[in-house]
């Protein structure tokens, strides 16, 4: 997704000089098109991720279009304050990247792998928090994004070259795209995991003649919560399967949309529990250990058509 994330960013940098790239000493073998096409705009701000992000506020503040990268905890966690009130406070247009969401870093530990900063940044007033599932969403999102000048975070995975679409999604900021269509049942996704929910859903079909719907919430916030409901209402059954903790990501906002709208079915969220990460392992371990759990969303997905 980097690579897509970078290839866009030139693609604005050419037409519009005042678009910065900013980084914490980190993004090799990534960023060094941007650096050499705009080394006058490519700030490597070294490992301070709180005065990288003041210096991305002061840029914005000087009528600059900055885009800040580095490795999910490094620029979210580390650098919140900065975050909540230089860039947020002010409501400024600065553009974060976090590259590696969820798992993508398990071999280096539960210092690289955050699971609740969606939840922590969704709360922030004027910050929209963004998901892309592939690399055509991530070209979208950040074509569409562009002309906005309030705050905005992106997380992106840095694994695999994770396919959902085979032409543009043609997306829209805030509405949840509808990647299949299904009358038994509907799953709500977000990022990398609505391509790991499609093998999902193509498995429960051809196994269990089960035909499930697919979301792609790829904008978590702002969410049109009313399209939302028009998508899933009507089905009895909802899951919400997400690389990120039960508490506070893409589960706890659909269980609020539905909770505020009076709905009787079952919702089931699938997410990685109230833990810290304690092993260390591939991304596919990982998920497998704590999300998917050798077909565990499988298996809790056919316990209800029982």
């Amino acid at each position: 997704m980097r690579k897509a994330f970078v290839k866009t960013l030139i693609e604005l940098a050419e037409k519009d000089d005042r678009v910065y790239l900013l980084t914490g000493d980190l993004g090799f073998h990534a960023l060094e098109g941007f650096a050499e096409k705009f080394p006058e705009r490519f700030l490597n701000c070294g490992v301070a991720e709180q005065n990288m992000m003041g210096v991305a506020a002061g840029l914005a503040l000087s009528g600059k279009k900055p885009y800040v990268y580095s490795i999910v905890p490094f620029v979210t966690l580390r650098c919140l304050e900065q975050i909540r009130i230089d860039v947020c406070y002010h409501n400024l247009d600065v553009k974060i990247i976090g590259i590696g969401g969820g798992f993508s870093y398990g071999t280096l530990g539960s210092t690289h792998s955050v699971m609740e900063e969606m939840a922590i940044l969704r709360t922030i007033p004027n910050m929209s928090v963004f998901s892309p599932a592939d690399l055509l969403e991530t070209e979208e999102l950040f074509l569409k994004t562009y002309e906005n000048k309030n705050p905005a975070y992106f997380r992106l995975s840095n694994i695999g070259q994770y396919e959902v679409y085979d032409k543009n999604p043609n997306l829209e900021i805030g509405k949840p795209n509808v990647v299949k269509d299904g009358a038994d049942g509907v799953i709500v996704a977000t990022g990398l995991m609505v391509s790991i929910c499609l093998d999902i859903i193509k498995k429960i079909k051809n196994e269990n003649n089960i035909n499930l719907k697919l979301l792609s919430v790829h904008t978590v916030k702002p969410l049109d919560e009313k399209l939302l409901m028009e998508q899933i209402s009507d089905f009895k059954k909802i899951f919400v399967i997400e690389e990120h903790s039960v508490i506070g990501g893409l589960g706890s906002i659909v269980a609020e949309v539905l909770a505020d709208s009076g709905y009787g079915g079952i919702l089931k969220r699938v997410g990685m529990d109230d833990e810290f990460l304690k092993e260390i392992g591939t991304a596919d371990y990982l998920r497998a250990k704590h999300i998917v759990k050798k077909n565990g969303a499988i298996e809790d997905i056919l316990n209800y058509f029982k």
